[in-house]
C-alpha cells in the first residue's frame, strides 16, 4: 500500500497496525490526559492554562469515542452493502469457472478508444489473426483459465508470496470472497478462498479471519484513526499425502556408529509458500521482537489489500488496469523523495529436496 493513502484507507476499513504491546502508564492522570507532556515547555505554562488544555483534551477524548462508534456503524453499513454486491460477485464466479456463458449483450464493451485508433488495415490484420487463433484451438477453454493465478502474478504484494510450487494449486482457485461479522458480534472480516476438487488437499474452502477493534487505545487514545486489525486466525489445510507445499523433504545419510552401516532418512523442513498465509504467526502478550512485528504488519496489510482492492476489482487486476493506479501512487512517493531500501537475500537449494507437486517420493521417503 502506498504511504500517501495508507492513512485514508485504514480509516473505517481495517488498518494494518500490529497489535500494541502492554506499555507502562506514563502518568497517574486519567487516560485522556496521557502524554500531554509531549508539548514543548508545557510544564512552564501557567496552571490556569494547563487546566484549560486538560479540558480540551477531555473533549478530544469524548470526540474519539464518538468517532469509534461512527466506524462501528460504518462496518454495519459495509456488511449491508456486501449483500448488494454479492449477486454480481456470484455471476463473476460463474463466468470465471465456466458454469455459465455470458450473453452477447453482456459481453458488449467499448475499449478505451483502442479500436478507433487502429488503422483499417491493422484492424483487418488483427481480425484475421484472431480468426486463425480461434481455428487453431481445437477445444474452447472453459470459463477464464488461471483467472486468480494471473491476478497473483500481476500484483507485486501477492507475487512476492507466490512460489513456483504454489502455481499448480492456485490453478484450482475458483473464487475469493469476504464475509463481515454478524450484528452484535466482535468486528471482523473473513477471507474465503474457494477451490475446486483437486489432488493437493481435501478442503473446498480455506479461510483467514481478521479481527478488528474500533476504540481508542487506552495508552494513546489520540492516535485513533479508525478501526484497525489486531489479530488474525488461519485454518488447517488437510493436505493429501506428500502434497504439502509448505514443507520440503530433505534426504540425509546417517552412519551407524557400531556396525558402520549407512541409511538414508528423510526430514521435513519448512519452505516458503503462499499457503503459509493460512498459518499466521501470533502476537505475544509479553511483546514482540522487530521481525515478528514486521511479519504481522505485512500480514494485516495483505488481508486489507485482498478485502479492499483485489476482491472488489478482480477483473481490473486480471487485465492490469488496476496496476496503473497503484504505479501512479508509487511515482508520487518517489517525487516526494521517499525511498525504501530493499535487501535481497539469496536462497540455497538443498540437494535431495522433493517437490510435493510432482510424483510422490520413494516409499522410504513418504511421510506418514
Amino acid at each position: 500500500m502506498d504511504k500517501k493513502n495508507e492513512k485514508s484507507e485504514a480509516k473505517g476499513k481495517g488498518g494494518n497496525k500490529p497489535p500494541q504491546s502492554d506499555k507502562p502508564s506514563q502518568s497517574d492522570k486519567p487516560e485522556g490526559f496521557l502524554q500531554v507532556e509531549r508539548i514543548p515547555n508545557f510544564n512552564l505554562l501557567p496552571k490556569s492554562i494547563k487546566r484549560r488544555v486538560y479540558a480540551l483534551k477531555r473533549l478530544q477524548l469524548q470526540s474519539a469515542n464518538i468517532e469509534a462508534k461512527f466506524y462501528e456503524e460504518v462496518h454495519e453499513l459495509e456488511r449491508k452493502y456486501a449483500g448488494l454486491y454479492q449477486p454480481m460477485f456470484d455471476k463473476r464466479r460463474e463466468i470465471v469457472t465456466g458454469a455459465v456463458e455470458p450473453t452477447d449483450e453482456e459481453c458488449e464493451w467499448q475499449s478505451d478508444k483502442e479500436e478507433d485508433e487502429l488503422a483499417a488495415d491493422l484492424q483487418k490484420k488483427a481480425a484475421l489473426e484472431e480468426k486463425q487463433a480461434d481455428s487453431a484451438s481445437a477445444v474452447d477453454p472453459k470459463g477464464i483459465p488461471d483467472f486468480w493465478l494471473t491476478i497473483f502474478k500481476h500484483v507485486d504484494m501477492l507475487g512476492e508470496m507466490l512460489q513456483e510450487h504454489d502455481e499448480p494449486i492456485l490453478k484450482h482457485l475458483q473464487d475469493i470472497t469476504v464475509k463481515f461479522s454478524e450484528p452484535g458480534q466482535p468486528m471482523s472480516f473473513t477471507l474465503e478462498f474457494h477451490f475446486e476438487p483437486n489432488s493437493f488437499f481435501s478442503n473446498s474452502v480455506l479461510t483467514k479471519v481478521y479481527k478488528m477493534k474500533s476504540e481508542p487505545d487506552a495508552e494513546d487514545p489520540f492516535s485513533f484513526e479508525g478501526p484497525e486489525i489486531v489479530d488474525c486466525e488461519g485454518c488447517k489445510i488437510d493436505w493429501q499425502k506428500g502434497k504439502d507445499v509448505t514443507v520440503k523433504i530433505v534426504k540425509k545419510k546417517q552412519k551407524h556408529k557400531g556396525r558402520g552401516t549407512i541409511r538414508t532418512v528423510s526430514k521435513e523442513i519448512p519452505q516458503d509458500s503462499f499457503f503459509n498465509f493460512f498459518s499466521p504467526v501470533k502476537s505475544s502478550p509479553d511483546g514482540m521482537d522487530e521481525d515478528l512485528d514486521f511479519t504481522l504488519a505485512a500480514d494485516f496489510e495483505t488481508g486489507h489489500f485482498f478485502r479492499e482492492r483485489v476482491i472488489p476489482r478482480a477483473v481490473l487486476y486480471f487485465t492490469g488496469e488496476a496496476l496503473e493506479d497503484d504505479d501512479s501512487f508509487e511515482e508520487e512517493d518517489l517525487e516526494e523523495g521517499e525511498e525504501e531500501d530493499l535487501d535481497e537475500e539469496g536462497e540455497e537449494e538443498d540437494e535431495g529436496d522433493i517437490d510435493p507437486t510432482k510424483d510422490p517420493p520413494p516409499a522410504e521417503c513418504k511421510q506418514q
